[in-house]
């Protein structure tokens, strides 16, 4: 096991962002006001099940490796900052933040698992799919 510390030690941060995830999309989704509000709080609802669904994922990673699935949750900071672009900027950054981890846990098994290779894949095409939808959501209508 104690090869694999640094692979549960990502893994365990990958299940707590994805949990911080569900609270982030949860929360905003009760923040959105406004004659767009049904579908982005339908939109921001799919994010915090898609957040559980990756982190129930990676807590079957852990513990499929021997590991303690972490019961924390990333940091989560309130900017009282509701409007619908201060969301998709934060939702921008908590996503970054977490590509970054998945790519981290890439290399890490690169080679070593191909099992944890595909699924470290599949989370960074998901997370790039969204962030690319993210950010076509910020820009301005007919600005290409």
């Amino acid at each position: 096991m104690k090869k694999n510390k640094p692979i549960l030690e990502v893994l365990n941060r990958i299940l707590e962002n994805e949990l911080a995830g569900v609270v982030r999309y949860t929360h905003y989704s009760f923040m959105v006001f406004g004659h767009n509000r049904i579908p982005i709080v339908s939109w921001l609802r799919s994010q915090a099940t898609e957040s559980l669904k990756h982190a129930e994922m990676a807590g079957e990673h852990i513990t499929t490796m021997g590991g303690h699935p972490s019961l924390k949750i990333a940091p989560l900071l309130e900017s009282h900052k509701h409007s619908i672009n201060d969301i998709l900027q934060e939702s921008l950054e908590h996503e970054g933040e977490q590509l970054a981890v998945l790519k981290k846990l890439l290399k890490l098994v690169e080679g070593k698992s191909v099992f944890l290779e595909e699924y470290a894949r599949e989370m960074i095409v998901d997370e790039e799919a969204h962030i690319s939808e993210v950010e076509k959501m910020m820009r301005h209508a007919g600005s290409v």
